[in-house]
C-alpha cells in the first residue's frame, strides 16, 4: 500500500523556492497557459454511509471532511470559481438503481460565497451508496465552458458500488473530451483496492492520487490542489533522457516528463551563460507497489563528471511521490576570464533507488517530472551572493571588529570599577 504523509517542511520549502515564479514565454517548448478565463474547481465528496466510521483523529470521516472543507473554503483564492458535488448524500435505501443515481451539486461552480458554501456543507450527513462513476460524469458537466483550467478533486473512503460503470473508464472518457480537465483523487482509507481505483482515475487525466489518514493532511492536500488550479497551466513536454551526458538531450526552460527504470539514471543537458542561474527540480512517482526505503537524487555535474551541487530526498514507503531540487548560479565573467568560454554545459542527473515488490512489472519506468528554469543570476551589487558571502565579508568583518572593540572597552571599564572599589 502506497501512502502519502505530509512532506518534510524543508523539502517543500526548497521545492517551492525552486518553482515559484517560473515564467514560460509564449511559444516556449513547455507550453502556454490555457487562457484568461477563471480557473474552475469542483470538489466531489463521498457522503456514503461508510463516512460514519470514526477513524480519523478520533472523529468520523464525515466530520474530518467537513472541517477540511471549511478551512479550504476560507483559503480559496478569489480568482477561483469553486463548486461542491456530493455522491451518496440523499438516498438511504437499498435499491441499487436509485442509489447509483444519487449525486447532486451541493454548491454550483462559480464565484465563491464562503458563508453560503459552509452552510451547505454543514447539512451533510453520511447516507447512501458510492456512485463514483456517475458523480464524475456530472462533475465534468459542471465544469463545461471557458478556457481556464478545470480540476475535479474527488474525496472518497470506498470503491465505486455502481459497476459495470467503471470509474476508470469514465475518467478516460472525460480525458478524451479534450477539455483540459484534471481529476485528483484522495482516499480516506488505507485500502489496496481503493488505492488502485483512485490511482487509475487520476492517472487517466494526468492527476494525482493521495492517501490521507489525518484531517490536517486532507486540508493541506485539498488546499494545495485548489491553489494549483489558480496557477498558469503548463503542458509538460515529453522527453527522453540518456544514459550519459554526452548523449543527453539539451533542455530549455520548461516542464518535462519522462520515465525512469528502477534503480537507474537519466541524464539531461542545460546550457548556462555567465551570470545566469539554473534552477531545477524533479519528482519521481511510485505508480505501483514498491519496497520501502527509497530515494531520489538530482545532481548538477560538469561534462567531465565533476559534481557541482546536488539535491536529494528519501522515503520510507509511506510516500507516493519524492521530490527534490537544486540551484546553481554561474558567476559573471571577470576580465581575467576572457580566455574561458562564456557558456557552460551543465549535466542534470536523476537517480532513483526505488525497487519493485515481487511480481510487480518494472516496465514502463516510473513517471518522472523535471522542471528546468534558467534565469538571470543575482546582481553583483547584492550584499550577499548566492554561493558565498560576497560583500557580506565586509559586514562580517565589521561585526568582528565591533565585538573586539566592545570587549576591550568592557574589560577596561571592569578593571577601572574594581580599582575604584578597592581604593574606597
Amino acid at each position: 500500500m502506497i501512502r502519502r504523509k505530509r512532506p518534510v517542511a524543508g523539502a517543500c520549502a526548497l521545492l517551492a523556492a525552486l518553482t515559484a515564479g517560473l515564467a514560460f514565454p509564449a511559444g516556449a517548448a513547455a507550453g502556454e497557459p490555457t487562457g484568461q478565463d477563471a480557473p474552475k474547481v469542483n470538489l466531489v465528496l463521498d457522503v456514503s454511509g461508510s463516512m460514519r466510521a470514526k477513524d480519523i483523529d478520533g472523529q468520523s470521516r464525515m466530520a474530518a471532511a467537513k472541517q477540511a472543507f471549511n478551512e479550504v473554503l476560507d483559503a480559496t483564492p478569489e480568482e477561483v470559481e469553486l463548486g461542491i458535488r456530493t455522491l451518496g448524500a440523499n438516498y438511504p435505501g437499498d435499491d441499487r438503481k436509485e442509489g447509483c443515481k444519487d449525486t447532486a451539486q451541493l454548491y454550483p461552480v462559480g464565484p465563491l460565497d464562503r458563508t453560503e458554501a459552509k452552510t451547505a456543507v454543514a447539512t451533510l450527513a453520511p447516507t447512501g451508496w458510492t456512485p463514483i462513476g456517475p458523480a464524475l460524469l456530472k462533475a465534468a458537466d459542471d465544469l463545461e465552458g471557458g478556457t481556464g483550467s478545470k480540476r475535479i478533486v474527488l474525496i472518497s473512503d470506498g470503491e465505486d458500488t455502481c459497476a459495470p460503470l467503471d470509474p476508470c473508464e469514465v475518467a478516460r472518457e472525460i480525458a478524451a473530451r479534450g477539455i483540459g480537465l484534471t481529476i485528483d483523487t484522495l482516499g480516506l482509507v488505507p485500502n489496496a483496492k481503493l488505492s488502485r481505483q483512485l490511482s487509475c482515475i487520476a492517472e487517466a487525466t494526468g492527476g494525482t492520487y493521495t492517501s490521507v489518514e489525518h484531517q490536517d493532511e486532507l486540508t493541506d492536500r485539498v488546499n494545495e490542489l485548489v491553489d494549483r488550479a489558480a496557477e498558469p497551466v503548463v503542458t509538460p513536454v515529453a522527453t527522453e533522457g540518456a544514459g550519459s551526458c554526452a548523449k543527453a538531450p539539451t533542455l530549455e526552460s520548461g516542464l518535462y516528463t519522462d520515465r525512469e527504470e528502477f534503480g537507474r539514471q537519466r541524464w539531461y543537458r542545460v546550457e548556462l551563460l555567465a551570470g545566469q542561474e539554473l534552477r531545477a527540480s524533479v519528482s519521481v512517482a511510485a505508480d505501483r507497489a514498491v519496497r520501502p526505503d527509497h530515494g531520489v537524487l538530482l545532481r548538477a555535474v560538469t561534462v567531465h563528471d565533476r559534481e557541482i551541487v546536488r539535491g536529494e530526498a528519501t522515503g520510507n514507503g509511506r510516500t507516493d511521490v519524492l521530490s527534490t531540487g537544486l540551484r546553481y548560479p554561474k558567476p559573471e565573467r571577470d576580465d581575467d576570464d576572457s580566455d574561458k568560454p562564456a557558456a557552460e554545459v551543465v549535466c542534470l542527473v536523476v537517480t532513483n533507488s526505488f525497487s519493485a515488490d515481487s511480481g510487480v512489472k518494472t516496465t514502463p519506468g516510473l513517471p518522472l517530472e523535471l522542471t528546468v528554469d534558467v534565469v538571470d543570476g543575482p546582481d553583483g551589487s547584492d550584499d550577499v551572493a548566492s554561493f558565498g558571502l560576497g560583500r557580506g565579508w565586509w559586514l562580517l568583518g565589521a561585526l568582528i571588529l565591533t565585538g573586539f572593540l566592545a570587549g576591550l572597552v568592557w574589560g577596561w571599564l571592569s578593571r577601572w570599577r574594581v580599582a575604584v572599589w578597592r581604593t574606597n
